[in-house]
């Protein structure tokens, strides 16, 4: 139990650190090219700076991504083996698929889009964009097909333990996939929206008082105030289909131990897992029920179901998903308040010119809150799945490589030094270059200016 725990949270920190940077690239790669289509479309050179500033945060998220994702990939064999023993008929090709479609279109493109702005057509550098970000898009949809598919497996038959594919259609178009790409994407860009108004409200408040300043913090402020909605419809569908197939997850994020009618929405709880009820409960009543059924008197399911004869949990820990999803919430709301009101703010102002500082200060603070949103929904989704790693197929426990506790302790421990270190660095570098670029005089000149992670010379 002792290896299992550690290579827990030892897969669980490499993919924290590995998902912030997709969660960025994703949705960046579109701006970046809605940046360089306006630029196309009107000739202002605004949207060529806002290019230039903000290709170079993609180049570093892409560069992190690419690296982290590499060594995320090495525990399949040092820590899961029965992980690829078991199900490597159907996650080898989607990783594979991955590669192949997305990954090489990415690596070929990406050079044009960073250092290519002058020794190519601006057509072709336009579409080197595009293709890049198009990239982005399907290594998501690859990725997140196979995460789907270990939660609500499909396609597939059983022979002597190991899977086998029968149906790739349905494998792909396995039943949480669709929720769950929409989700991730419209994350992805909520995640980007606030980095844009983060880091325009710091140059803001550093002094840069370009018109390229005011452009993207409207655009990101207006990004997310259109996201936002969008993604608690998506999410409300997201809940309702994991109610459907994995119940049990569900009434862990509820805190529900019975199942019944007028199940409350708790704001506020302790849950006990060795009591089997929650303490200190705050919640509104019937609320989970209006949610998750759309009728007050509607049946949720309890964690008291989900359980052995010999008393074993079959139910995920609960306070750990309890407390995520109220995180992830919590954040979104959050998100929802700033956006639209900082929009009212900008209309009663009538511009960035005049917003209250203490504004910008806040939209600073709500900078990475993407990422916080991200990482508490994917620990709710995650932790949700246990003690499953593919749901009915593969337990976790089952899939563990038999590796001393204390290597697999030494080894998280450096991968936390190195990862707390990248983080810093990555956020440390991205303020220097707000920073640095909102006390620069230079302005692009044109099309061909140059694009790339230094300012020309």
């Amino acid at each position: 139990m002792e290896e299992l725990l550690l290579s827990r949270i030892q897969f669980a920190a490499n993919i924290s650190f590995h998902i912030l940077f997709p969660t960025i690239t994703i949705a960046l790669g579109w701006v970046l090219l809605f940046f360089k289509l306006r630029f196309n479309a009107t000739g202002d050179d605004r949207w060529m700076a806002a290019y230039q500033f903000w290709v170079k945060i993609f180049a570093l998220s892409f560069g992190l991504g690419v690296v982290s994702g590499i060594t995320m990939s090495f525990q399949f064999g040092t820590n899961w083996p029965g992980f690829m023993e078991t199900v490597g008929n159907v996650a080898g090709p989607l990783l594979a698929y991955e590669v192949l479609t997305a990954f090489f279109l990415e690596a070929a493109f990406l050079g044009i889009m960073l250092f290519g702005a002058r020794k190519v057509p601006n057509w072709l550098h336009t579409l080197a964009t595009f293709l890049v970000a198009f990239g982005t898009t399907i290594s998501a949809f690859w990725i997140l097909v196979l995460n789907s598919w270990m939660h609500t497996p499909a396609g597939f038959e059983l022979r002597d333990g190991v899977v086998h594919a029968t149906d790739w259609m349905a494998i792909i178009f396995n039943p949480s996939m669709p929720y769950r790409l929409v989700h991730m994407l419209l994350a992805s860009g909520l995640t980007v929206a606030f980095l844009i108004v983060g880091v325009s409200a710091y140059r803001r408040l550093v002094g840069d008082t370009s018109k390229g300043v005011r452009l993207t913090l409207k655009t990101g402020v207006w990004m997310a105030a259109i996201l936002i909605p969008l993604q608690i419809y998506a999410g409300d569908m997201h809940g309702l289909n994991t109610l459907e197939h994995q119940p049990q997850k569900v009434a862990a994020m509820e805190g529900n131990w019975n199942t019944g009618p007028n199940v409350p929405l708790l704001l506020f709880a302790l849950p006990d897992e060795e009591a089997r009820e929650n303490r200190f409960e705050i919640g509104i009543p019937s609320g989970a029920s209006l949610i998750l059924k759309h009728d007050p008197n509607g049946i949720v399911p309890g964690l008291n179901d989900f359980y052995a004869e010999d008393g074993t949990a079959l139910h995920p820990p609960v306070s750990p998903v309890f407390w995520s999803f109220r995180v992830m919430v919590g954040t979104g709301v959050l998100m929802l308040l700033a956006s639209w009101g900082t929009l009212i703010a900008l209309r009663r102002s009538k511009g960035v010119d005049n917003l209250n500082p203490w504004i910008l200060r806040g939209l600073v603070a709500m900078t990475f809150s993407g990422w916080i949103a991200t990482l508490a929904g994917w620990y709710t989704t995650e932790i949700g799945r246990q003690p499953w790693l593919v749901q009915g197929v593969l337990t976790t426990e089952a899939a563990v490589a038999d590796v001393p506790a204390p290597m697999v302790a030494t080894t998280l421990a450096a991968y936390l030094v190195v990862y707390a270190v990248l983080l810093v660095a990555y956020i440390t570098v991205i303020f220097r270059l707000a920073h640095k670029s909102s006390k620069s005089d230079e302005r692009p000149h044109s099309g061909a200016a140059q694009v790339a992670l230094v300012p020309a010379e």
